[in-house]
């Protein structure tokens, strides 16, 4: 039996034990890891972002009065709500981003129907790679699809990004959201947060992106993230500018020595990281290996040197990396401190990389990684039986608590 298949059986499984019958809506929304852009998403920057094959499913079905129950796969827990009734469950736990969403879309009007369903994802959580949104944007299209009202991509994830935001408290930039919302098979998208538009941008032949997964607990990555943000905020006000969007590489040079040290280096990076977006994509679709190689180390080096949000396990992994057979650049993902990082692989070698790097992380950090080569996915929606994507089942909880912003 396939990976698709088995995974579906289990949550059909899973939905007559806990409710009884069968579910008869099934939705999904992928996770995300970024190529380049880290940290400008909330600096109204550029990101170059791919939804990927590792996401969150549930399996549901319409009740015929105001109770969500949803129980989650992995975790094996369940949580209740009224929808007339929805406050937080406490403790940022996995069910308060099913009421956020919901929250959200009664603030704007839409009618909401309960329901009972069954959660499971192969999202790694505190990770980086976006398990908060994938649960978010899948719980909006549920919503969607019960109540049969539509949403579009955009305006779904900007409501997801406020649940979290404004519901569960945590202040991330719209990155996570949008790419769950508007990914295409088989494309990264360059979004431009300042505008909330994207275009396609196509992967070389060839070219296999691999997620390796420190598995390095991120205890600083929410306080650091609020401290990265406001730093930025202060430099953007420094600089009498709206964001550091607004600054060029050649403007900010001329402007740098006014600022405070630290604020300058947080500055500097984002700007930087601004710049290598586009070329990044452009490599990309081209097949440079060279430029990839060197926009990669020259992204890592300032997430360690200017932004400051590399840990010990992250150089670890990335020298792992650049000792495995087949790589072509490596840099972080996500908002560092941990979580996973990302490797563009020649794919006839990506085999023999992946083992590379799981043996050498582990004699590096007695740590086991997760390692995943990965595909890039279409956004949320419907899951029909037809159209079922070939995803892996992991033992990995995907709806938990997210660490930082741009988890």
């Amino acid at each position: 039996m396939n990976p698709t298949a088995q995974r579906r059986g289990q949550l059909r499984r899973a939905f007559a034990q806990s409710f009884g019958g069968e579910p008869s809506v099934w939705v999904r929304a992928p996770g995300r890891v970024d190529l380049m852009g880290s940290h400008t998403d909330y600096n109204r920057g550029l990101v170059l972002t791919l939804p990927i094959d590792l996401d969150t499913w549930i399996a549901a079905r319409r009740r015929p009065d105001r109770w969500v129950r949803v129980r989650s796969l992995n975790l094996q827990t369940e949580t209740q709500f009224n929808l007339d009734d929805l406050r937080r469950g406490g403790d940022l736990q996995w069910g308060d981003y099913v009421r956020g969403v919901a929250a959200v879309l009664r603030e704007e009007g839409f009618p909401l129907c309960g329901f009972d369903a069954i959660v499971q994802g192969t999202v790694p959580v505190r990770s980086g790679l976006s398990s908060s949104a994938a649960l978010e944007c899948a719980t909006a299209t549920l919503f969607a699809s019960l109540g049969e009202w539509k949403l579009d991509p955009v305006r779904k994830a900007l409501l997801c990004q406020r649940a979290e935001n404004q519901f569960v408290g945590v202040h991330c930039g719209i990155l996570d959201q949008y790419t769950s919302c508007a990914g295409k098979a088989g494309c990264a998208l360059l979004l431009d947060c300042r505008d909330l538009s994207h275009r396609a941008s196509e992967l070389a032949p060839g070219i296999q992106v691999v997620v390796c997964n420190t598995n390095y607990q991120r205890e600083l990555a929410g306080s650091e993230y609020g401290t990265r943000r406001a730093q930025c905020a202060q430099g953007a006000s420094l600089l009498g500018v709206a964001s550091l969007r607004e600054v060029s590489l050649a403007g900010f040079r001329n402007a740098e020595a006014a600022l405070p040290a630290e604020v300058a280096r947080r500055c500097r990076f984002i700007i930087e990281e601004n710049d290598r977006v586009p070329r990044l994509a452009t490599a990309l679709a081209t097949g440079d290996q060279a430029a990839i190689r060197q926009l990669c180390a020259d992204s890592f080096r300032g997430a360690c040197e200017l932004y400051e949000i590399a840990v010990p396990a992250m150089r670890s992994m990335m020298e792992a990396m650049l000792a495995a057979p087949g790589v072509i650049g490596a840099r972080q993902a996500g908002a560092g401190f941990g979580g996973c990082m990302v490797a563009f692989v020649n794919a006839s070698q990506a085999t023999g990389f992946v083992g590379s790097v799981r043996r050498d992380y582990f004699d590096r950090t007695g740590i086991q990684p997760e390692i995943h080569a990965v595909r890039a996915a279409a956004g949320a929606g419907e899951l029909a039986d037809h159209e079922a994507p070939d995803s892996p089942t992991m033992a990995t909880p995907a709806e938990g608590r997210a660490e930082t912003g741009s988890e």
